[in-house]
């Protein structure tokens, strides 16, 4: 991370994610990331544009539930809850540029307004987000980092989870999804330990009503690994 971007933080420099590009882009994702994107982009997010690190703008020009999805992928999960909850307001963060221009196709070609995107650390919006102001969270198949060296760099970890205790209503739900048995083990403990979250009696196998499924989670049931889906609620 540049110098730049480090500018107004009082805490070291964090990383959850590996490379933020891919493959080349095909042409109409380009457009879309230079049309599309300034568009839904939250404003003032990143330490670099917001160095006093101020509360942000209300996201949505009236009062509506806010959902975050954490690491979106493709987008297929977040434009899905978009058109089948209209009434909601979705932000959505994700580093990887390819995953980012994806979304915006399935967005544009679904005609969702209801969607805001952070392309970065879903961490740095989390920050300036308001205290009680979300209504439901997505982390759903995350990066697993599964050496040991690396589990510090794990979404469920105390440093997020408390942050996200701050930004989360009272009765607001953590949605956790992963095939990775070691990472869904490692959730579990670590939400279970984070003050102001208590995890959900239910079958954990079975996803949630009304999912829409994944690409990652079609290839882990491919590769015969059996997702897990834990729910965290935050409590006083």
């Amino acid at each position: 991370m540049p110098d730049a971007d480090r500018q107004g933080r009082d805490r070291p420099w964090r990383n959850l994610y590996g490379r933020r590009h891919g493959k080349k882009l095909k042409p109409n994702q380009a457009r879309l990331l230079e049309t599309l994107l300034p568009r839904l982009a939250v404003p003032g997010v990143t330490p670099r544009d917001n160095p006093a690190r101020l509360a942000l703008a209300p996201l949505f020009p009236d009062d509506r539930p806010l959902w975050l999805e954490v690491g979106f992928g493709g987008g297929e999960h977040m434009v899905h809850q978009a058109a089948t909850h209209p009434e909601v307001g979705i932000v959505g963060c994700e580093p990887f540029v390819n995953g980012v221009a994806m979304a915006l196709g399935r967005i544009d070609g679904a005609g969702v307004e209801n969607v805001r995107l952070h392309a970065g650390d879903a961490r740095d919006l989390i920050e300036l987000l308001p205290e009680g102001g979300l209504a439901r969270v997505f982390l759903l198949y995350p990066d697993p980092w599964p050496k040991a060296r690396h589990v510090r760099r794990r979404f469920m970890n105390p440093e997020n989870l408390a942050l996200l205790a701050r930004a989360m209503a009272r009765g607001a739900e953590l949605r956790v999804a992963t095939d990775i048995a070691d990472y869904a083990d490692h959730a579990r403990a670590a939400g279970d330990e984070a003050p102001g979250f208590t995890r959900v009696t239910r079958d954990e196998r079975a996803p949630w009503d009304g999912w829409p499924g994944t690409r990652y989670e079609a290839k882990a049931l491919k590769a015969g690994r059996m997702p897990q889906y834990m729910t965290f609620q935050r409590v006083a």
